[in-house]
């Protein structure tokens, strides 16, 4: 019963980036492959959502969204990775919400 409210609630979450990435589409990004990072291990829900979310933007953008699993330390290695990119809006972090919650605990 939750995993579907989950998944639901992703499914919107995915329409609703599409939805947008296609009226952005005058706009010249992304330029290059996006990079989406999941900071746990494939195969999870976050993975799974991601990776719908990857795909549906690819469709609407025509530019490649990979999708790179980077676990550990409780998501903090795939959140530091993103914090480290290039700022040029093509490394992205998918994670849930309770990621907020790390400077506290580490």
């Amino acid at each position: 019963m939750r995993m579907h409210g989950i998944m639901r609630t992703a499914v919107g979450a995915a329409m609703a980036l599409a939805s947008v990435a296609s009226s952005a589409l005058a706009q010249t990004w992304p330029v290059k492959p996006v990079k989406m990072i999941v900071p746990f291990p494939a195969g999870g829900s976050a993975d799974t959502l991601s990776r719908i979310l990857g795909q549906e933007l690819q469709e609407k953008t025509g530019q490649a969204f990979v999708v790179e699993n980077r676990t550990g330390a409780g998501g903090n290695i795939g959140t530091d990775a993103v914090a480290k990119a290039t700022p040029d809006g093509t490394t992205l972090l998918l994670t849930p919400s309770s990621i907020a919650i790390a400077p506290a605990l580490y």
